[in-house]
C-alpha cells in the first residue's frame, strides 16, 4: 500500500465539528470549573450524575453512533472536539469509556447487540472496555483471559482486566478474550458480575476512576460472543480510536496548561518586573505554544482521515505522539514555572501532568507510536 504523504496534512473541521466545539466550550467551561474538578476527585463517584444526564440530553452519546439505532449518525470526527473541551476543563466522567464501547459494538458485535445497547447507550447508559491486562501489553490481540464453552449455548469466562474505566457505573463491559484460541470480544452486561468483582485501583490521574475487573466465573449465554470474524477488526479500530480520543483530550489539557502559565506569568513579579518579561520564561513557554499548535493540527488531521485505511492509522499515531510531547512539556513548564508552588498538591499545574502520564500510559506513548510509525512510513 502507497501512502502519499501529502495526505497526511488535511485538516478538515466540518460545521458539525465548529458547532459541537462552540458548545462543548461554554458547557465544560461552566460545568467543570476546577473547583468542581478538585471536589469531585474526593467524590467516591468520581462524577457529578446530573452533568452525565445533561450530555445524554444534549445528545453527545449518540453522535458517533448511527441513526438507525437511535444516534445522530455522525463519526468520531465529530466527537473529537467534545473531548478536546473536556481534556481542557479536566472534565470527569464515562464519556470517553461509553463512546469506546459503542465503537466497539458498532464495529463487532452482532446485529441483536446492535439493536439492543446502542439505542441505550445512545440514550446516556454507561458502558465501558475492559481490554487491558497485568502484563501492560499496548497490542489489545494479546490476551491471556479466557472464554470458554460452558455447556450448551453457554459460555464461561476466566482471568483478571486492569484499569478498566469507570466500571462502578458501566451497565455492559466489552471485554477482550481468547476463544477457541484466538483473541475475541465478549459483551458482559454488569448484572454478570458476581459480588466482589470489582476493586478500585489507585491511579496517578486522581479525576479518574478505574478498577480491576475479575472475570473467574463469570456465566454467560453464547450470544455474549460478539461476531468472532470482526474482533480483529474491533480490537484494531478500538486501538486508533483510544489513541484519537486520547490525543484529544491531551491537545485539551495542553491549552490549559499554557493559559495556565501564562496567567501567572503575567500577575507574578520578580526583583521589581513580572517574570513573563523575562526570556528565559518567555521562550519555552512560546514552545509550549507552538507544540500545541503542532498538535491540535494532527488531531484534526487525524479526526479528518480517521475512516481511510492506511492514511488514518498513520495520521492517528502521528496525533498521539504530537500530543504526548506537548502535554508533558507544557504540563513540566507550568509546574516549573509556578516555582516551590508548583509542586504543591494546591497548584492545578499538578493535576495536568498528573493526566499526561496516564494518557502517555493508554494505547502507547509517544515512542510507542514511533516505532509503529517506522514501519508504516518506510
Amino acid at each position: 500500500m502507497t501512502i502519499d504523504m501529502r495526505d497526511l496534512g488535511r485538516i478538515g473541521f466540518t460545521e458539525d465539528q465548529a458547532t459541537l466545539l462552540d458548545l462543548a466550550t461554554d458547557f465544560c467551561l461552566r460545568r467543570s470549573p476546577i473547583s468542581t474538578v478538585r471536589r469531585l476527585m474526593e467524590d467516591e463517584m468520581g462524577h457529578d450524575p446530573a452533568i452525565w444526564q445533561e450530555m445524554g440530553e444534549l445528545g453527545w452519546l449518540g453522535v458517533a453512533i448511527p441513526e438507525a439505532f437511535g444516534g445522530s449518525g455522525l463519526s468520531l470526527a465529530e466527537v473529537v472536539p467534545l473531548v478536546e473541551q473536556m481534556g481542557r476543563r479536566l472534565m470527569a466522567g464515562p464519556f470517553v469509556s461509553t463512546t469506546l464501547a459503542a465503537q466497539a459494538i458498532l464495529v463487532a458485535g452482532t446485529e441483536d447487540q446492535r439493536r439492543t445497547v446502542l439505542p441505550r447507550i445512545a440514550e446516556g447508559v454507561p458502558a465501558s472496555l475492559a481490554l487491558a491486562e497485568a502484563e501492560g501489553n499496548w497490542d489489545l490481540e494479546a490476551v491471556t483471559c479466557l472464554a470458554k464453552a460452558a455447556g450448551p449455548g453457554r459460555l464461561t469466562l476466566s482471568g483478571t482486566k486492569v484499569l478498566v474505566g469507570d466500571a462502578h457505573v458501566a451497565q455492559w463491559f466489552v471485554v477482550s478474550v481468547l476463544y477457541e484460541g484466538h483473541p475475541a470480544l465478549v459483551l458482559v452486561p454488569a448484572s454478570a458480575l458476581p459480588d466482589g468483582a470489582m476493586r478500585r485501583e489507585g491511579i496517578i490521574d486522581e479525576t479518574r476512576r478505574a478498577f480491576r475487573l475479575c472475570l473467574d466465573g463469570v456465566d454467560l449465554p453464547d450470544s455474549a460472543l460478539m461476531d468472532p470474524a470482526l474482533a480483529q477488526t474491533g480490537l484494531r479500530h478500538l486501538h486508533l480510536a483510544g489513541n484519537l480520543l486520547g490525543a484529544a483530550e491531551m491537545v485539551g489539557g495542553t491549552q490549559a496548561c499554557v493559559d495556565y502559565t501564562i496567567d501567572y506569568l503575567k500577575t507574578r513579579t520578580q526583583f521589581g518586573k513580572l517574570i513573563g518579561s523575562y526570556q528565559a520564561v518567555k521562550h519555552p513557554t512560546v514552545e509550549a505554544y507552538v507544540a500545541y499548535e503542532q498538535a491540535r493540527s494532527h488531531l484534526y488531521s487525524a479526526a479528518h482521515c480517521f475512516a481511510e485505511q492506511g492514511t488514518g492509522e498513520i495520521a492517528t499515531r502521528m496525533a498521539k505522539a504530537q500530543a504526548d510531547a506537548a502535554y508533558s512539556f507544557a504540563a513540566d513548564r507550568a509546574i516549573q514555572f509556578h516555582g516551590g508552588f508548583g509542586f504543591t498538591w494546591d497548584c492545578d499545574a499538578q493535576l495536568y501532568r498528573r493526566g499526561a502520564i496516564w494518557h502517555a500510559a493508554q494505547y502507547g506513548d509517544g515512542a510507542y507510536h514511533k516505532r509503529k510509525l517506522v514501519s508504516l512510513l518506510f
